[in-house]
């Protein structure tokens, strides 16, 4: 056995400026082999390896020492960062996401189809007759808002500023945005917590058939929840799943409109719908690097990962890799591959709301196909780093 201390690794810097769009995706494929160094941590490249360290019980998300190594070790940030429920554990962990799974089964997704359908027609209303459109600030930044103040029960009007605290509070994952805007993400979390507690005091006096609701139950029944449990799984829920599906949706457009000949087939084929959403969420992963730190001593594929080892492990080149097809670069709706993508994770902190994102994605991509022929970029995308969510800025399109 060799101690992975002891390896010459090739050097991949998630941290690089410039690493962002195609020039990502370029010094990825050119890095040889499985493992990389990176500046914080070690990068793990294939689907076997990655998926060997989400699932492994020696291993957990390290959100805790990441929050230390930026001096986060204190305040109302700290005490989030803690309860997060990426930072339980054990039986906590098991029992906390059993109280809100069912609120995230397939079922329950397909529950909100003709709510976001209506959002869609919204959206569209006030773009509609255009034929260009700032499609962040149009569709991806507003819809999946506004789906979460339904799954929640929160007013619709709340939808903007649910936006503006996701974005904030997913920052504790992304390590430029801790180093230097900080103050920013700790405000947005005094804020979001503030808004919850409220929100779940009138939920409180007025119960209805939503996640507030059923969170509010569960601590009424005293052993199940805590009230500190419920708030902070309501925050969970406005942190992940907004921004999330915002950047998911825009890289959508931008893939398509870089390849039109596919954008006509879904408009013509809406059954290929879950086939491309799929196809998109393998191609351009908007979690490229998930954390995990050895707990204890690891052992994989001859190498020891000592205890406190941090590895990211990258969805981009697992989902990437070369199958049956043998064409793993290329984007393709029609190609029918497995869906054994690592976007959503592995193991026991797969990603809660994967159903919710798929079901919001699938409802977007048959809505707008249709709508928007000739699909074309009118601009150039702004584009985010990929060293947290991989989001898009601006998205400039035409049709």
């Amino acid at each position: 056995m060799t101690i992975v201390t002891d390896l010459d690794l090739p050097v991949f810097d998630y941290m690089a400026p410039d690493l962002t769009g195609e020039v990502y995706h370029q010094r990825l494929a050119e890095v040889d082999g499985w493992l990389a160094q990176s500046p914080l941590s070690l990068i793990v490249l294939d689907r076997e390896s990655g998926e060997f360290f989400l699932r492994s019980k020696a291993t957990r998300f390290p959100g805790r020492e990441i929050a230390d190594i930026f001096g986060v070790t204190s305040g109302t940030l700290r005490e989030q960062i803690d309860a997060n429920i990426l930072n339980q554990t054990g039986a906590r962990h098991r029992r906390l996401r059993a109280l809100v799974g069912s609120a995230f089964s397939p079922r329950a997704a397909d529950r909100w189809r003709p709510v976001m359908r209506a959002f869609l027609d919204t959206l569209w209303g006030q773009i509609a007759p255009a034929t260009a459109c700032e499609f962040v600030t149009a569709v991806a930044k507003p819809y999946p808002s506004l789906t979460i103040t339904a799954v929640l029960g929160a007013p619709a009007q709340d939808a903007s500023s649910l936006h503006e605290w996701s974005t904030w509070v997913q920052r504790q994952f992304d390590i430029r945005a801790l180093a230097t805007d900080r103050p920013r993400i700790e405000r947005a979390t005094v804020e979001v917590y503030e808004y919850v507690e409220a929100l779940l005091g009138k939920r409180l006096a007025d119960p209805a058939d939503d996640l507030l609701s059923t969170l509010l139950a569960a601590e009424m029944e005293g052993e199940k929840l805590s009230h500190a449990e419920c708030v902070n799984l309501v925050l969970n829920v406005i942190a992940g799943g907004i921004d999330t599906t915002q950047s998911q949706l825009a890289h959508a457009l931008r893939l398509f409109a870089g390849h039109p000949d596919q954008w006509a087939l879904l408009a013509r084929q809406p059954d290929l719908t879950a086939q491309a959403v799929s196809e998109v969420l393998r191609f351009e992963p908007i979690t490229p690097f998930t954390a995990r730190i050895c707990t204890e001593q690891v052992e994989h594929r001859g190498v020891i990962f000592p205890a406190g080892t941090i590895v990211a492990i990258c969805a981009e080149r697992a989902n990437r890799e070369m199958g049956e097809l043998g064409d793993g670069e290329r984007f393709d709706i029609t190609a029918g591959r497995e869906d054994r993508l690592l976007t959503f994770g592995a193991g026991p902190h797969y990603c809660l709301g994967a159903n919710l994102a798929r079901a919001e994605l699938e409802e977007a991509l048959a809505f707008l196909a249709p709508r928007m022929p000739g699909l074309t970029l009118d601009g150039v995308p702004e584009l985010g780093g990929v060293e947290g969510i991989y989001g898009i800025n601006r998205l400039p399109l035409s049709w």
